[in-house]
């Protein structure tokens, strides 16, 4: 409607579409969005101009965050659950410059923590703040004096101020230098050590800046965010086991929110380190050598079933586990990996030497990162702005990419949407979501009941859709229709030991 005063238009429906003029593409949109089409040619075959595409993404954000929203009310009143096994690790994102006098990238990092079971994703958090003034901020802390304050007692200690940039900039010159390019558990330790905070692990350099539009969070402030709001969702968890990257922010931060429930041995943490380098036919070397000995555990003890060899295969390791780094870490390689995961090392970090062998080698045998790599790897698969970039020699380090995000804040809207649409929308080979893996759907979420969704209506039964003479007409939802598709799982996702 239009006001006769003022000419604005305004709308006086309680629908979650109000300023929608071509509600009926939206499906359409998100579909594309969601499937790798780059933002240009949703445009174009879409016929819409960029500035609604953009419009289109901020409804999408708005949507998906209103359901969720009523979806993980469970949770968040306390999810009853006898176990849970998580993996958590981070995923770096890089932003276009925007300007060619100032070639530098900028670099967001979003942590996830994933279900090994059901593959539910609790939680995409990347280390950005789109709420705030760059400019504003800079000042402000000028005034009370940020910078030359220790960070515990600064009024913006969360925040990235440009004198944090300078001396990162000089200290991670300084680290690379000693570190030599090494990269094996001893050498992240011996880095970790060197840094003024351990717990700090970004990495700024001169091919690297802070975002122009928003504020750019330290790292270990998002990491302790994201453990606790864990720990609110698990409160009703019996045990929670924990498998992480090995990265010293992520264990300083999940310790210090579950220090209790470790304490009274209802969370365990591990350390979980993967050769990502290692190549195709190295992959496959490593799972044939590690088949080899499992057949011949088998045949030594034809008593035992298939788990208690993996067991047993297990306790060996165990018992020849060394310890690494300052911390005195007892590593130990795992004697079953996959072509997913090769050379993979595990550490307990919270080893209180109180489980029996069978358990402790059953713990260590689940430990995997495979879930949350899992959805990162369908993040780079299906969103064209979050694709890894490609540096070229000539660029100095620098990487450009023609379909990357120039705006970080779009990035963070999307990871929100890309989280929902891979929870309840998704189904994999055995028709199920992650969200009906764990508990929180019965059926596969069609996207029109995620576009139209309305707290105060839901479940949806009947939605008014727009046809394309822009008029419109009730219609009824077919909640299972038209579901997209997970890719295949990958083919090394479990390996046949027997």
């Amino acid at each position: 409607m239009r006001c006769q005063v003022c000419r604005k238009i305004f709308s006086l429906t309680d629908k979650p579409t109000p300023r929608q003029r071509s509600a009926h593409k939206n499906r359409q949109i998100l579909t594309l969005l969601l499937n790798k089409m780059p933002f240009a040619r949703i445009c174009e075959a879409c016929d819409i101009t960029m500035s609604t595409l953009y419009g289109k993404i901020d409804f999408f954000h708005r949507q998906a965050l209103a359901f969720v929203a009523a979806r993980e009310q469970r949770l968040h009143q306390g999810f009853k659950k006898n176990r849970l096994y998580l993996a958590t690790d981070r995923q770096d994102y890089v932003v276009n410059w925007t300007c060619r006098a100032d070639k530098r990238n900028v670099t967001l990092s979003a942590v996830a923590t994933a279900d090994l079971q059901s593959g539910y994703v609790f939680g995409m958090h990347p280390n950005y703040d789109a709420g705030l003034d760059r400019n504003a901020v800079e000042a402000a802390a000028k005034q009370l004096g940020d910078p030359q304050t220790p960070s515990a007692f600064r009024r913006y200690a969360r925040l990235w101020l440009e004198s944090d940039y300078q001396r990162s900039v000089n200290d991670t010159l300084n680290r690379r230098q000693a570190r030599g390019g090494q990269n094996d558990p001893a050498a992240v330790y011996a880095d970790s050590a060197a840094r003024q905070d351990p717990e700090s692990s970004e990495e700024y350099d001169q091919g690297r800046k802070l975002p122009d539009q928003g504020m750019q969070v330290h790292s270990e402030y998002t990491l302790y965010a994201h453990f606790l709001l864990l720990r609110q969702l698990f409160r009703g968890v019996g045990k929670v086991r924990f498998y992480m990257d090995q990265e010293s922010g992520i264990r300083a931060a999940c310790l210090a929110a579950f220090q209790d429930r470790v304490r009274s041995r209802e969370v365990d943490a591990f350390y979980v380190r993967i050769n990502k380098e290692a190549t195709v036919t190295e992959r496959r070397a490593l799972v044939a050598q590690a088949r080899h000995r499992f057949q011949n555990a088998r045949q030594a003890h034809p008593h035992l079933t298939e788990f208690e060899v993996q067991q047993l295969l297990m306790q060996q390791e165990i018992a020849r586990a060394s310890a690494i780094g300052k911390w005195k870490d007892r590593w130990l390689v795992h004697p079953l990996p996959s072509k997913a995961e090769p050379q993979k090392a595990v550490c307990y970090l919270t080893d209180f030497r109180d489980y029996a062998p069978d358990h402790l080698a059953s713990l260590y045998l689940k430990a995997s990162l495979h879930a949350v790599d899992r959805f990162f790897m369908l993040i780079r698969r299906r969103l064209s702005l979050l694709e890894r970039p490609v540096a070229t020699p000539s660029a100095s380090g620098r990487t450009w990419y023609g379909y990357a995000a120039y705006n970080p804040a779009t990035i963070v809207k999307l990871l929100e949407i890309f989280r929902v649409a891979y929870n309840y929308v998704w189904a994999g080979q055995d028709g199920k979501t992650p969200a009906m893996r764990l508990g929180l759907a019965k059926a596969p979420i069609a996207l029109e009941d995620l576009l139209y969704f309305d707290a105060h209506t839901e479940p949806p039964r009947q939605r008014r859709k727009a046809d394309r003479s822009g008029g419109g007409r009730t219609v009824p939802v077919r909640r299972r229709s038209e579901l997209l598709r997970d890719p295949k799982p990958m083919e090394d996702e479990a390996v046949p030991w027997g």
